[in-house]
């Protein structure tokens, strides 16, 4: 295990998923002057937005709370479909992503978090569309993350990284590597979401040690196999697999931590830059009072891990 202090260039935060936040307003989720104080109490510096709108809109009252506590915003997060051949689809995405991305550069974010579309119903596991991509729909798909991506850093300053996801389209190493080989490098880097790509069958550090100079962001995460192969034979969806538990609290699960650290430590040494590091524990639905210790301990096994 390493010693205190050693993960030098990782900066670890937190975000709203870690305290079973996964919309703007509902009534039985954490409310966000909680989920502040929390994030302070936990030990944590920087946070996500999380679900636009469940935060402050108004950027001046927001800054106001987090300058309060002493918090800084790493990123912005978004869903998108960017593989739906349409003007209406294209504007659509367009105008989401303006308003996250207004909020995320007001506030001093770097990065805006892009997660592509579920194409299976998050609850009742419905199709919603095909699970696959057609040749055409990838190329597309390419083309508009692109095109997105240099807007976003032409008219915001900021950074997409784009989130493989489970029960979307980039999901496995398959999904990833054809993503990262179909675009420009200059413009699109991954947001690597060490859960996700456990869940989906991916190696984090085979990733990172192969694709270091595409990852732009980590967010940190843990399946516990168990459940996973429960959810696997079930075929469950991913809303319902969260229910059940399939991701679990560090270090109780996959992938192990220290490893991806390490991996990642030396790729931001490499590059001579920090490397943003965000905890983020699916729980949907959770009691209130459950999410506040689990952060506690996560954050002393990351501190154990030198970070």
């Amino acid at each position: 295990m390493t010693g205190e202090g050693e993960l030098t260039r990782i900066r670890i935060g937190t975000a709203p998923d870690s305290w079973g936040v996964w919309f703007d307003d509902r009534p039985h989720q954490v409310p966000w002057r909680r989920f502040l104080d929390e994030v302070v109490t936990a030990g944590y510096e920087w946070i996500e937005l999380g679900p636009y709108g469940y935060l402050p809109r108004d950027t001046d009252r927001l800054h106001q709370e987090l300058r309060e506590r002493r918090l800084q915003v790493s990123a912005g997060t978004v869903f998108t479909a960017l593989h739906r051949d349409s003007a209406a689809a294209w504007s659509a995405a367009l105008d989401t992503v303006s308003a996250v991305a207004r909020q995320a550069q007001a506030v001093g974010a770097g990065y805006l978090v892009m997660i592509p579309a579920f194409w299976r119903d998050d609850e009742t596991g419905l199709p919603l569309e095909d699970d696959t991509l057609t040749p055409a729909q990838w190329r597309l798909l390419a083309a508009q993350t692109e095109r997105l991506s240099r807007q976003v850093r032409e008219e915001f300053g900021l950074r997409v990284v784009v989130h493989p996801h489970a029960d979307t389209h980039i999901a496995t190493e398959e999904h990833v590597v054809r993503l990262l080989d179909s675009t420009d490098s200059d413009l699109v880097s991954l947001c690597l979401d060490t859960g996700h790509y456990a869940y989906c069958g991916g190696d984090s550090v085979k990733l990172i040690e192969t694709y270091g100079e595409r990852i732009g962001y980590l967010h940190l995460k843990q399946v516990d196999p168990a459940v996973l192969a429960r959810v696997d034979e079930q075929r469950l969806p991913f809303g319902r697999a969260v229910a059940e538990g399939v991701m679990c609290e560090p270090p109780g699960g996959v992938p192990a931590l220290e490893p991806v650290l390490q991996a990642a430590q030396a790729l931001a040494e490499e590059r001579g830059t920090g490397l943003f590091a965000i905890v983020e524990q699916d729980m949907y639905p959770c009691p209130p009072d459950r999410p506040l210790p689990i952060a506690r301990r996560t954050r002393a096994f990351l501190r154990s891990c030198g970070a």
